[in-house]
């Protein structure tokens, strides 16, 4: 936190000395056109040059160090692990985290919403207590956090996160000798996850599903739906003539997360306010000062939940669990919060129905909404072990 408070101080010092920058220059060019150059001018104009130059080389330095620097706190296990690691997949750096207590126990590749979204900051603080059963590893995805530099915005699709999910299996598997880990996906990390076990069932025990996403479009469409139900409800007529405006959604082009963001935000504050939800949001400042995340992961931390959500998330409306992804041949299990209105429990419940597989079910979280790793994380945890230790 302090990192962020010396480069806002910096931020504000820059600006203020770039307006006086701007002041001199302005005042200098007058002189001259009026021929009343005064020697003293220059003098100003030198000094403020140069104390600019010093603020943005303090501001390059503190970035730098603050990369240099960003890691993972230390597990005290005699066996842990604790490794904030970058890895090259299909020629695309991007950046792990590594935590346990026991670097010989199973491995579970935690997959993060979004796309954009980095939670490896929220995954440690939520869900430490996984770190004593498992090898748990977040991975920052293409475009997001620690790995927004991975690849261009504009060359990233659903096919680039499955074949680099694939990919890190791979990698973790050969590491920690193991032939197959368990894979846990949170809202778009739970279609992610999916794609991940349909196409490679031999390298996963399991999956779980949390927040799960089933078909893209008709969710969005029910998330608007709902939303404008639930505003004209209470009279906000405000937000009404918005979502009116914005129209019913898919929505394409350059403002996708602005649009989208007008109800998903309206629910998320409804769903905040459920008396029956249970720590019932997320602690961005929190996650956001983690010490995983330099100054410009911290950064990119917000552009990628912005940017590559915008460039992504129009291109998978197409998408339909129900029709696509019928038959799995590994264990899968849905972790769905009662009061979620982001992702309709209910097309989950339709997708178990027709879903074959060797083990499936869902895990009803009475107190949560769409994150029951966080609105329950005791219990989000209790039934982790109880699902993967069927298999």
């Amino acid at each position: 936190m302090s990192q962020i408070i010396i480069f806002l101080v910096l931020t504000v010092l820059t600006i203020l000395v770039l307006v006086w920058l701007l002041f001199l220059v302005s005042g200098r060019a007058i002189a001259l056109a009026l021929d009343r150059a005064n020697p003293s001018q220059i003098r100003q104009l030198k000094k403020a040059v140069l104390l600019l130059a010093v603020l943005i080389a303090l501001t390059a330095i503190l970035i730098i160090f603050s990369q240099l620097t960003a890691s993972t706190p230390r597990i005290d296990s005699a066996n842990s692990i604790a490794e904030l690691t970058q890895v090259e997949l299909n020629g695309r750096k991007q950046w792990i985290s590594l935590r346990g207590w026991d670097r010989s126990k199973p491995v579970l590749l935690f997959l993060a919403g979004g796309p954009g979204g980095t939670q490896m900051g929220a995954v440690r603080h939520e869900l430490a207590e996984l770190e004593k059963h498992f090898v748990v590893v977040n991975w920052d995805q293409p475009g997001s956090g620690k790995s927004y530099y991975a690849d261009k915005i504009s060359n990233i699709t659903a096919q680039t996160y499955i074949e680099d999910g694939w990919a890190l299996t791979e990698h973790l598997k050969e590491r920690f000798g193991q032939e197959k880990i368990y894979l846990i996906g949170e809202s778009w990390g739970s279609a992610l996850g999916i794609f991940l076990v349909s196409r490679y069932p031999e390298s996963y025990h399991a999956f779980i599903g949390t927040g799960q996403m089933i078909d893209f479009a008709e969710t969005e469409r029910i998330d608007y739906a709902l939303a404008l139900e639930i505003a004209e409800k209470n009279s906000h007529s405000d937000l009404v003539a918005k979502l009116k405006g914005n129209g019913e959604p898919p929505y394409y082009g350059r403002d996708v997360t602005w649009r989208s963001a007008v109800y998903l935000n309206y629910l998320n504050a409804y769903m905040a306010i459920q008396p029956g939800i249970h720590n019932p949001g997320y602690n961005t400042l929190r996650d956001l000062g983690s010490s995983e995340y330099g100054l410009l992961d911290k950064i990119n931390f917000l552009r990628g939940i912005i940017g590559t959500f915008n460039h992504v998330y129009q291109q998978l409306y197409h998408i339909d669990l129900r029709k696509d992804y019928a038959k799995l041949e590994v264990p899968v299990y849905f972790f769905l919060g009662r009061y979620d209105v982001n992702a309709p429990t209910a097309l989950v419940e339709e997708y178990v129905q027709i879903l074959e597989a060797p083990e499936k079910g869902i895990v009803w979280f009475e107190h949560s909404g769409h994150s029951p790793w966080i609105n329950e994380r005791d219990r989000f945890v209790r039934e982790v072990l109880a699902c993967f230790q069927k298999d």
